[in-house]
């Protein structure tokens, strides 16, 4: 065939293939979407009860009325209608205590190599990972942190790399899937470190970065990328250009920042580096979310009030490197002080989460002893309210308000004393646990076999 011919033969074959079913479809945003449903439940009422509302407020000799897994009225002295009554005199009632730090399923408990899937540190950009890929949801962790009263709790990678990829929020309730536990409507997040842990890791390996302007050029450059992705994809969607750009996984969790639909969660101890993470979201146009650890938070606590920031902070862990040397008891409570500051009390561990609200407790009584105006109902928030606003379900929990999610815990006693346990937790007015009910006490499948009462 003539050259010319089979050039025309090929453009009229071509002529009729369905370039449209070459371009991907949408992007799903939510492909490994929560199945999560609510325990059998029944409505109830707690009467008689010292509540702390998560809001700021106490009251005494409270009632708290839940129907179909929310709150429905608050008060005292209430005519309630219900078939359950639980009789709350001499017990504390707070809201359900949310950890926005943990590692529980992906780092489980007992340690095993081969179970220890929570930080990807092939490169100093794992954004494209996603945490909830590692969980397990057997792990006998959460069965004991529900017994410390923990209702929510954000799973996070490590702190490896300057983006360790996605975290995912839970509720904590038994399940054999992490989708069974994904918390509905919670938005995801992304790890980031800047600081020592990133130029340490990849520093020692002859890798970028090997320093802290290595770690913000990282970040900038990739942030950069993003934006250069997202309007490729703006381009394509608006008809300027008829192909879509190449998918890139690393890139979608990064552009999902910078449209607003994903919040940032830093690891960041240092004054100075806390202000670089700042000023570098306003250069690329985010917000910069959740700063973790935050040891030298007390330093800026204005800067990151102004700027509607959360500080996630241990009550006494310092000096374990240089970054968290310079640290202050008072933290916390320095961060809370300041108009509009939202201060956290977090956990990082698989065993303080058991007890977040004994750091809370150590916390008040440091604030207390050295003249601070601060209160159980208003140390309460730092586990509470002020942790569901750094997640983004705020909306659905953290504070004991009507039309808000029955996520509950039913205390011995003042839940800031050493000697307060957890005797009822709820999640969406679903008993979850019970102290004095085996029935509420579930056993992970790892422990069912070992267990004396299984036998």
């Amino acid at each position: 065939m003539h050259k010319a011919s089979l050039i025309a033969a090929i453009l009229v074959a071509l002529s009729g293939c369905d370039f449209a079913a070459e371009i991907p479809p949408e992007i799903n945003k939510d492909p490994y979407p929560s199945t999560y449903q609510a325990l059998p439940r029944t409505d109830f009422a707690i009467t008689g009860v010292t509540l702390l509302t998560g809001t700021g407020q106490r009251i005494d000799n409270a009632d708290v009325l839940v129907s179909d897994g929310k709150i429905t009225k608050v008060g005292t002295k209430l005519r309630i209608k219900t078939d359950t009554l639980i009789d709350g005199s001499g017990r504390w009632l707070t809201p359900g205590i949310i950890d926005v730090h943990s590692h529980l399923g992906a780092y489980p408990s007992p340690y095993v190599d081969s179970h220890q899937d929570g930080n990807e540190i092939t490169g100093p950009n794992t954004a494209m990972v996603w945490v909830e890929h590692s969980v397990w949801p057997q792990d006998p962790g959460f069965n004991r942190a529900r017994a410390g009263g923990i209702t929510t709790l954000q799973i996070l990678p490590g702190s490896a790399n300057l983006f360790g990829g996605r975290g995912v929020t839970l509720k904590n309730v038994p399940a054999t899937t992490v989708q069974g536990m994904k918390y509905p409507g919670a938005p995801y997040s992304l790890k980031m470190a800047c600081g020592e842990n990133p130029k340490r890791v990849y520093g020692s390996r002859e890798q970028a970065p090997g320093s802290r302007m290595g770690n913000m050029a990282g970040f900038r450059q990739a942030w950069a990328n993003a934006q250069h992705y997202r309007a490729d994809w703006a381009n394509y969607e608006t008809g300027l250009e008829k192909l879509p750009p190449k998918r890139d996984l690393q890139l979608d969790t990064l552009a999902g920042v910078l449209d607003g639909e994903i919040m940032v969660h830093n690891h960041c101890y240092k004054a100075e580096e806390l202000a670089m993470m700042i000023d570098m979201s306003k250069e690329f146009g985010y917000h910069a979310g959740t700063f973790h650890h935050a040891v030298e938070a007390y330093k800026v606590p204005q800067l990151l009030a102004d700027n509607n920031v959360c500080a996630a902070m241990w009550p006494d862990w310092w000096g374990f490197k240089m970054e968290a040397y310079d640290m202050t008891l008072e933290n916390i409570a320095i961060v809370d002080s300041v108009k509009n500051g939202c201060a956290i009390v977090h956990s990082d561990s698989d065993r303080t989460i058991q007890r977040l609200n004994q750091e809370a407790a150590k916390v008040l009584y440091r604030a207390q002893g050295l003249g601070y105006e601060i209160t159980e109902a208003d140390a309460i928030k730092w586990i509470t309210s002020n942790a569901a606003k750094a997640l983004g379900i705020g909306q659905y929990t953290g504070a004991i308000e009507v039309d808000k999610q029955a996520d509950l815990v039913l205390w011995n006693q003042n839940p800031f004393s050493v000697y307060a346990q957890a005797e009822q937790v709820f999640v969406d007015g679903a008993k979850v646990y019970d102290r004095n009910d085996p029935a509420y006490q579930a056993v992970s499948d790892f422990n069912l076999g070992q267990s004396l009462e299984a036998l």
